[in-house]
């Protein structure tokens, strides 16, 4: 009878002093980098998850801002790409409040918003997340800095495939569909081309003939070795290019705004650089 007694006060103490830091994040490779530092002392529910679908047609529901309403902290990615998260804010108080653009010092108008692909961006993030919860729960303290120390290894391999690939390729012009994978073309020392082009893209609008014309010159005139495209969006346009890319012989490597489910930050990160690192030598051939 003592042991019974003893195994349900066990039970209940666990169950009332257990910690579960709420996060909400709104994509979900913010998401998925909270769960790599806070481990199982975090409950995290990332709003954009499909790697299917375009991130841009998301829209908010009465169920986004119950999540929110319920999170401790909250993590976005700033700089004008998911503006619908402050509009949400703006009604909501006494939150942890996490704007990436901001902590990178990134927030900056017209800056490319697709900052979880600036090397430094997921580095940073990581170390600010482990301060944060050790604030908010110092008895595990322990756990948060093993994790941290665990992702910054596991990210040195994403580092160093991008000083190898810089020291093979660098000065090798490229393009892309949009400006998704750009600063890892940047970090890697890829010259790309057809900037104008790809922001017309990116921000749903139309371009000129002469920016068009100049763009599929790039291709039919074998003056990129590479072209990136982004696999969340295939409409008329992109399969036209593509269609063309195919046709000259040009290798392609298509990139994500959501990244895949159950996988790690750096395994993802590591899987495209090894993409771009395969298509890189075909066009080298």
């Amino acid at each position: 009878m003592r042991y019974f007694i003893t195994l349900i006060t066990i039970f209940f103490s666990h169950t009332i002093f257990a910690t579960s830091i709420n996060i909400v994040a709104a994509e979900n490779f913010y998401g998925q980098l909270a769960k790599e530092i806070g481990g199982n002392n975090v409950k995290v529910n990332s709003i954009i998850s499909n790697p299917n679908a375009d991130p841009h047609l998301f829209t908010t529901t009465s169920a986004t801002s119950k999540e929110i309403v319920n999170a401790q902290v909250i993590i976005y990615n700033g700089a004008n790409y998911d503006g619908w998260m402050e509009q949400i804010l703006k009604s909501q108080k006494n939150l942890t409040v996490i704007n990436v653009a901001n902590l990178i010092q990134l927030n900056k108008p017209n800056i490319n918003p697709h900052l979880w692909y600036k090397p430094d961006t997921m580095p940073k993030l990581a170390l600010y997340l482990t301060n944060l919860f050790i604030k908010l729960d110092n008895k595990n303290k322990i756990q948060y800095s093993q994790n941290l120390a665990k992702f910054l290894k596991d990210n040195k391999q994403v580092q160093d495939n991008i000083l190898s690939l810089r020291a093979k390729y660098a000065g090798m012009k490229v393009t892309a569909t949009e400006p998704v994978f750009n600063y890892m073309t940047k970090a890697i020392g890829l010259h790309m081309q057809g900037l104008d082009f790809q922001w017309k893209i990116m921000n749903n609008t139309e371009p000129s003939p002469k920016m068009l014309s100049a763009y599929l010159d790039l291709l039919n005139g074998h003056k990129i070795r590479l072209l990136f495209y982004n696999k969340q969006v295939i409409d008329g346009t992109t399969k036209n290019i593509l269609a063309i890319a195919k046709k000259n012989g040009i290798p392609v490597v298509g990139i994500t705004e959501t990244m895949p489910q159950n996988i790690s930050i750096n395994s993802w990160l590591l899987d495209q650089l090894q993409q771009t690192e395969q298509a890189l030598n075909m066009s080298n051939k």
